[in-house]
């Protein structure tokens, strides 16, 4: 009987992940599946999640627990990810994605007789951007709209140059990104910390074996494919606003870092988290597009664009999250964290083999759904009970899980990004796959050898 529920909550995962590979709605997906997960736990008189308000019926708690996701997601992780959506579609309206775009690609025009080694350095340049534009989707079409004519006039083909774009999107980090401040928040660890003392020390050695490894792979199936140089026309990126709004997308950061505990500038410490750093810089972004437009009822009309992005993450990611907390709850209740302690202990594993096991499932997970969200939201909440039983910190096992969850999103071909790069380079999903999963396999294990080992 002690193994039934962990059985039980396995077959749910495959079912969920089934459905999902299908394209069926995540948000329904993962929350019905909880749910139901919560039922059979409640039925077969195992421990359910305790709630602070009950009921007082078990059948009306099912739906507290929804009540109560909501309530604590609102108030905490889910404000942060909305002023991050409201922030990232603002500087977007504005051009101040665009102008940073710019001028991070001015130096690769330089790299002419050295195509490969161009294509290869987009990816830390786009790396800086992504954690400054976490959006994969629109960050890899800024690129493409920027780079990829750049790319394919240098010499690469245009397959080559899709790639190298879309792993810009590889990995999820700094305090912009939805899967970071996730991460944090079920860790209960510092936003800007964990981004300087846990994310860049184990992301820089990655960006470089994704480099080396891009740079060979990209070489050799062009030279095998028998690909002769393309030439497309080059179009500088259109700049809709000044240079120097290309500081605005970079602000919040600047503002972590300088207001962080690493730094004490002040004699009175002064402390800023995540969502107040990006209402302020909204509040910089205005001031900029009043000096430029001189016009403050369509600058106060701009604002719109603001809370239309909070809302459209509230009804995405927001919701995905409070959906994957009531699966997460599902897979708790029927025990799958007791069943795979066990099973770690009986062959042998401890909290490195446990992380091993829980990494590769996200990035399977990832390819399977498109989404790097879907993946980390259903498993990140079970991170903190394992470590504690494990004894062992949480951020040992979360960081290569939500850099793992972002990795695997680059090798789907149902991932946003890779369908919207692959519609303006005129290539198959498939084919950009084909050239990511080599160098994003490659940079998975040295990710896992050099955390755990």
């Amino acid at each position: 009987m002690s193994y039934l529920g962990a059985i039980i909550s396995l077959l749910f995962i495959i079912v969920a992940g089934r459905l999902l590979l299908k394209k069926y709605n995540p948000h329904a997906v993962l929350l019905v599946s909880g749910l139901l997960m919560l039922i059979i736990a409640q039925v077969l008189n195992y421990n359910l999640p305790t709630l602070k308000d009950p009921t007082g019926f078990s059948g009306f708690d099912l739906f507290r627990y929804i009540k109560e996701s909501f309530s604590k997601t609102n108030a905490g992780v889910g404000l942060m990810i909305m002023a991050i959506g409201g922030f990232v579609a603002y500087i977007d309206k504005i051009g101040a994605s665009n102008a940073l775009v710019y001028v991070a690609m001015k130096p690769l025009k330089f790299f002419k007789k050295k195509p490969y080694l161009a294509a290869s350095l987009v990816i830390p340049i786009g790396q800086l951007l992504f954690a400054a534009i976490p959006s994969a989707a629109g960050l890899g079409l800024l690129l493409m709209a920027s780079m990829f004519p750049i790319l394919v006039n240098l010499g690469v083909s245009r397959l080559s140059a899709v790639s190298v774009i879309t792993a810009t999107t590889a990995f999820g980090i700094g305090p912009a990104s939805a899967i970071t401040a996730s991460a944090t928040n079920i860790a209960s660890v510092d936003t800007i910390l964990f981004f300087l003392n846990y994310q860049i020390p184990l992301v820089w050695p990655l960006s470089i074996v994704m480099m080396i490894t891009y740079y060979f792979v990209n070489r050799y199936y062009d030279k095998k494919n028998g690909f002769e140089k393309e030439i497309e026309e080059t179009k500088e990126i259109e700049l809709n606003a000044p240079l120097i709004y290309a500081l605005i997308p970079v602000l919040p950061i600047i503002l972590l870092i300088v207001f962080s505990k690493i730094f004490s500038i002040f004699s009175v410490p002064i402390s800023l988290d995540t969502t107040t750093a990006m209402f302020i810089s909204l509040f910089v972004a205005l001031i900029y597009e009043l000096v430029r437009t001189k016009n403050i009822k369509t600058v106060f009309y701009s604002l719109k664009t603001f809370w239309n992005g909070m809302g459209n993450i509230f009804k995405t990611v927001v919701t995905l999250i409070i959906s994957a907390d009531i699966f997460a709850k599902g897979l708790i209740s029927l025990g799958f964290i007791n069943g795979l302690l066990d099973l770690a202990q009986n062959l042998g594993l401890g909290a490195i083999g446990i992380g091993v096991v829980m990494t590769v499932m996200i990035f399977l997970a990832s390819m399977l759904m498109g989404s790097g969200n879907a993946s980390f939201f259903a498993f990140g909440p079970l991170v903190p009970k394992i470590a504690n039983k494990l004894g062992v910190e949480s951020t040992s096992i979360i960081l290569p899980m939500q850099l793992s969850a972002s990795m695997g999103r680059t090798v789907s071909p149902i991932a946003g990004v890779i369908i919207a790069t692959a519609e303006i380079a005129k290539v198959s999903t498939i084919a950009i796959v084909k050239r990511n999963i080599i160098p994003l396999v490659v940079a998975l294990v040295v990710m896992l050898i050099y955390h755990f080992i």
